[in-house]
């Protein structure tokens, strides 16, 4: 009697040949081959170039295969066989389907993923982001979002995409999402323009409303409205006010980890767009109002090698006496197991450590654990973490926080 795995690694094979057609530029193959077999197990649309074959033929091709193989008997056996081994599965039978881009770790995915939704495509550039996505989500992301074909892309209901921020030029909006054309907006864009789902949520660092002086800002809402999207700021307000109204009504899409129950400091910016006439007006999750407590995230008993060196705590002692002297007033973030909340841990905390360290009595503070960092972002302890402490440090510190995301995805599958 074969097991699950032998069964799926023969799904695997089978279906090898057939995906290469269909690959993109900076694609693996196993991108698609596990793309596949989710469609399958979710009854969604495969990712496929349509000038090929069309995506539903392809499908029906495949699933004929399966069966021939007595790999596919029905939908409820093949999905326990795609994702049981996972802890972090999606529900059997999704009530929408989402795209998952930048999707780093996948924090934005396990959000929308527990209200509910079951992601058709996911995309991420670091290769060492794409295996920790594999080991929780079972999926290797696609690659490079840059060569992939939009229309080549499954059906969804809701775009995901925590993007970098990138200045636009200033020669003016004529064109439309042409003046987006060169940053990595312009192919998130260009996805919703050609796929139109009926949601997309952009996440992005709170210093969007204020970098270029707004700029950024503008052009990004500007573009999603001449393609048919809205947002709580109204398009009036979008075409003819001044970036300094935009700014002003943005601050309302920033969201705290900390009043969705994690205790950090962090504060991000939450673009919730809707297809014209789909709603009137997005009601954002209120704060939880509960008291939070880093002890909450500690471990019993940590590793002892988090501790760190005379040298470095004397070094950053040194660093934060000066930057006081010089009018910054930062140099390390010291947190006791009673304190509220932490300092934003960010992508470079694998360095020193500096935003947020653990006061020990008796002996130098100490680093977070990357599991407590995991934490930190409410992500569930099942959650696998790199087995690199410098990959996980960077890729926590890179994703967002699960309930804030959680939330939001709450009030956005209600509508659906």
């Amino acid at each position: 009697m074969k097991n699950r795995k032998d069964i799926l690694a023969s799904a695997e094979r089978l279906i090898a040949p057939f995906v290469l057609p269909h690959v993109p530029e900076g694609t693996e193959p196993k991108a698609l081959v596990d793309q596949w077999l989710h469609a399958i197990a979710t009854g969604s649309q495969f990712f496929c170039d349509p000038t090929i074959t069309p995506p539903a033929a392809m499908k029906k091709k495949i699933l004929a295969a399966l069966k021939k193989q007595k790999i596919y008997t029905n939908q409820d056996d093949f999905f326990d066989l795609v994702f049981g081994a996972l802890k972090l599965r999606p529900e059997k039978n999704a009530r929408f389907r989402f795209i998952d881009l930048f999707a780093g770790i996948g924090g934005v995915r396990l959000g929308f993923q527990n209200a509910g939704g079951a992601c058709v495509f996911s995309s991420e550039f670091d290769r060492h982001a794409q295996q920790t996505y594999f080991r929780n989500h079972g999926e290797h992301p696609f690659g490079d979002i840059t060569l992939v074909d939009p229309n080549s892309i499954p059906d969804h209901d809701v775009l995901l995409a925590g993007f970098p921020c990138q200045p636009f030029s200033h020669a003016g909006l004529k064109l439309g999402i042409e003046d987006t054309r060169g940053t990595l907006f312009h192919d998130i864009a260009k996805i919703i323009e050609i796929k139109k789902p009926r949601f997309a949520l952009l996440e992005n660092v709170k210093g969007l409303i204020s970098h270029d002086k707004g700029h950024t800002l503008k052009v990004i809402l500007k573009t999603m409205t001449m393609i048919g999207y809205s947002c709580n700021i109204p398009k009036e307000t979008i075409e003819h006010g001044t970036t300094k109204e935009i700014q002003n009504l943005a601050k309302e899409m920033v969201l705290k980890s900390i009043d969705f129950g994690v205790p950090q400091n962090r504060q991000r910016i939450y673009i919730v767009l809707w297809r014209d006439g789909e709603i009137e007006r997005f009601d954002y999750p209120r704060p939880l109002g509960v008291e939070t407590r880093v002890g909450s995230i500690l471990e019993d008993k940590p590793d002892p090698k988090l501790t760190i060196s005379d040298r470095l705590w004397e070094g950053h002692q040194r660093r934060k006496k000066q930057n006081k002297i010089n009018g910054k007033g930062f140099g390390y973030g010291l947190v006791t197991p009673e304190s509220p909340y932490t300092n934003t841990i960010s992508a470079r905390y694998y360095k020193d450590g500096s935003e947020i360290l653990v006061d020990q009595k008796g002996s130098n503070p100490r680093k977070v654990s990357p599991r407590e960092a995991g934490r930190l972002q409410g992500f569930p302890d099942e959650f696998l973490t790199s087995d690199s402490k410098v990959q996980a440090y960077k890729q926590f510190g890179n994703s967002v926080s699960v309930p804030v995301v959680a939330a939001l995805a709450k009030k956005i599958s209600s509508i659906i």
